[in-house]
């Protein structure tokens, strides 16, 4: 039970509780006072107290990106959301709360340590992505299956766990079930497990454990096989050659071709139908490998122009760094001279020419970015053109690989074509036994239909193949086209940045000079 008066009005976390809730949280010192009247940037935020503060609905702490602890215990919260955002976060307390169900907690996977403790839950599950967790309070809740705590040997790291107060802990055999399923744990219900009990506890479920474990390995080979098909189909999507590296393409061609399923049981269909297929899956198997190739090719060349890129920016950076150390070097000395300099007109050179060196600053800085603009806009449009290049000899080379298909498919249709209407003759002159099967025979009603029926197998074929190479050609173009694009986007958003940085930096300068002078006029 929520340990809050019921008679209190619940409300919602506006931004006036947040802002008040930081003021009283951060240093109440004179840097504390300062920070409060420039105001505090929630993403500065490392550690957040709302903790009996009436509050129903979890909400609006997504500018908090980078805390680490947040309290909410003791409100009247009864679901688990608006926590998204929080990814940093190690430390999170809503115990003492209306929580139901475990939930809105998938993004949270830097949490180390969790309470729930005091709150309405009756299963523990919706935990997968908190794999760094340790600590996991759950006491006082509606937990009352022992079996339901076998999910928490999943979380390797976990040596605290907190159950006391829930049912399950009057089961007699509670403590050496736990012991035995969770043998990593070191800290039960506040006290530390004892070591002959754990060692019980082993003995007593070995063979429960035993066969545990061994489904588990099983179900972690599947997990493996799973991932590493995944990597494996995300790194075929990458060459844009997805599942040519078998029979896909040519099985979808029939799997929605009713009358070429039909026409499949004819007498020397199946013959045909082979060799077909082993041609067809020859020509998918060679555009599968030309797509690795070239994706290897492009992935080299992306790679190359980064590297030429960074080097370009790093080289003008440094020159840009030695031009500010030998200005800076200068420029103190001249800012002492001034402030040591009685005499007004040699006071008023000494100010001129430090003007004529921020200026000669700036013009240098502006410069040395503006030879790097030009060299990495020729760099960039090299490798535009060469990208595109490589990109167009793909779906040339592709496209002819694909005609080839289509070629095999006009010349199965051609025998095909002509096995039916052989067989329609057959069947006119009654030379055909009556096996063949109704729904095959009503197809040979008379030669427009036999057509029609071959034409539409035909046609459902070609748009298969044509449908595959357009979705080819569409992705690897718009690869490509994003690519430049953002390639472009970059070097603006960078060029501006650099533009900005220099002008801080001399406004800066400036400004030093300046008030150096206004102090002396007025002195």
């Amino acid at each position: 039970m929520n340990r809050i008066c019921n008679w209190i009005e619940p409300k919602v976390i506006d931004d006036e509780l947040l802002k008040q809730a930081v003021s009283d949280q951060g240093p109440q010192d004179e840097a504390g006072q300062l920070a409060r009247q420039e105001g505090i940037l929630f993403k500065d935020v490392l550690s957040l107290r709302l903790d009996f503060q009436n509050i129903l609905c979890i909400d609006n702490l997504w500018q908090f990106e980078n805390l680490r602890k947040l309290q909410l215990d003791n409100n009247f919260i009864e679901k688990i959301e608006g926590l998204e955002n929080l990814t940093h976060l190690v430390w999170l307390d809503l115990s003492f709360n209306n929580i139901e169900a475990i939930e809105g907690l998938d993004t949270l996977v830097n949490l180390e340590d969790l309470s729930l403790f005091n709150n309405r839950i009756t299963k523990i599950d919706s935990l997968d992505c908190l794999v760094k967790l340790q600590v996991l309070s759950l006491g006082n809740n509606q937990l009352n299956d022992l079996m339901n705590l076998i999910y928490l040997r999943r979380f390797k790291n976990l040596r605290t766990l907190n159950l006391a107060g829930n049912p399950l802990t009057e089961a007699e055999n509670y403590k050496i079930f736990i012991c035995a399923y969770l043998p990593d744990l070191v800290y039960l219900d506040f006290r530390r497990i004892d070591e002959r009990l754990a060692k019980k506890a082993e003995a007593k479920y070995q063979y429960s454990i035993d066969e545990l474990k061994h489904r588990e390995f099983l179900a972690q080979k599947q997990l493996e096989r799973e991932q590493a098909q995944k990597l494996e189909l995300d790194k075929h999507k990458a060459a844009f050659v997805e599942y040519l590296n078998g029979s896909f393409l040519f099985d979808s061609m029939y799997a929605e071709d009713t009358e070429g399923n039909r026409l499949a049981s004819l007498s020397g269909v199946s013959e045909l139908l082979e060799v077909y297929k082993d041609k067809f899956i020859i020509i998918c198997l060679n555009i599968f490998e030309y797509g690795l190739k070239q994706q290897e090719k492009r992935k080299l060349e992306v790679e190359t122009f980064t590297d030429c890129i960074n080097e370009a920016i790093q080289e003008n950076q440094e020159q840009g760094k030695k031009k500010i150390t030998i200005f800076e070097e200068k420029h103190m000395l001249s800012l002492s001279a001034i402030q040591e300099e009685s005499e007004p007109s040699k006071m008023e050179a000494k100010i001129t020419e430090c003007n004529e060196d921020i200026t000669e600053l700036f013009n240098v800085l502006m410069t040395l970015e503006m030879q790097l603009v030009e060299q990495l806009e020729e760099t960039i449009n090299m490798f535009e053109r060469n990208i595109i290049d490589l990109v167009g000899l793909f779906v040339e080379n592709v496209q002819s690989l694909m005609a080839q298909c289509r070629d095999l498919e006009n010349h199965h249709h051609e025998k095909l074509l002509e096995i039916s209407i052989n067989t329609l003759e057959k069947i006119a002159k009654g030379d055909l036994d009556d096996e063949m099967p109704e729904d095959l025979r009503s197809l040979f009603v008379d030669k427009d239909t036999i057509v029609n029926a071959v034409g539409t197998s035909h046609d459902i074929h070609l748009l298969k193949i044509d449908n595959r190479e357009d979705e080819l050609v569409t992705k690897v173009n718009s690869w490509c086209t994003h690519l430049v694009d953002k390639i472009h986007k970059d070097e603006i958003a960078r060029n501006r940045k650099r533009v900005k940085e220099i002008n801080q930096f001399i406004d800066h300068m400036q400004n030093e000079l300046d008030n150096l002078e206004i102090s002396d006029v007025l002195d």
